[in-house]
């Protein structure tokens, strides 16, 4: 009897294990990057975004250039896709989620009214604005562990892409 009790209890340890790295996948699928930027766009009453495997493609590749080094630099789409990518430091499992909310969280900077931005010094809106940018309708974005130890990389990718000068994002 006591080794099918820890004969379970090793199956069931396994299958909490397989479970709990199941969850952690499951919070950079495809529609934990599309979801929080439609519930920024619903709030100021823009329609949603969708998956575009294209443009996912396109920013997995870029991923993977920076999983080398996770230097927090911009792609060069040459004007196809707008682009939002972020950094988070080693130690933390690092989610679509969590990158998306900080892009977001830069609406207390920007106004409406007069379509500008006061984010402090070292602080922007075009993160916010590109994510509620009414005429990008279709995302992909991608993430990386960095090699280097140095966190993970997240990149989204916007089409087409938005912050055009001049023009209010919604």
């Amino acid at each position: 009897m006591a080794g099918a009790t820890s004969g379970s209890l090793l199956v069931l340890l396994l299958l909490v294990v397989l479970a709990i790295a199941e969850m952690g996948m499951a919070q950079n699928s495809a529609q934990d990057y599309v979801d929080p930027h439609n519930a920024a766009r619903s709030d100021v009453g823009v329609g949603p975004v969708t998956w575009d495997d294209t443009v996912a493609a396109y920013a997995q590749a870029y991923a993977e250039q920076r999983r080398g080094d996770c230097a927090l630099q911009h792609s060069n789409s040459g004007g196809r896709y707008g682009e939002n990518i972020f950094k988070g430091g080693a130690g933390a499992d690092w989610t679509a989620a969590q990158a998306v909310a900080l892009w977001v969280k830069e609406k207390q900077w920007y106004d409406h009214g007069s379509n500008t931005c006061s984010a402090p010094a070292g602080k922007s809106c075009g993160h916010y604005t590109q994510v509620v940018w009414r005429s990008s309708t279709a995302i992909g974005c991608a993430r990386v562990v960095c090699d280097n130890g140095g966190g993970v990389f997240i990149t989204c990718n916007y089409s087409p892409p938005g912050n055009i000068i001049g023009q209010s994002p919604y």
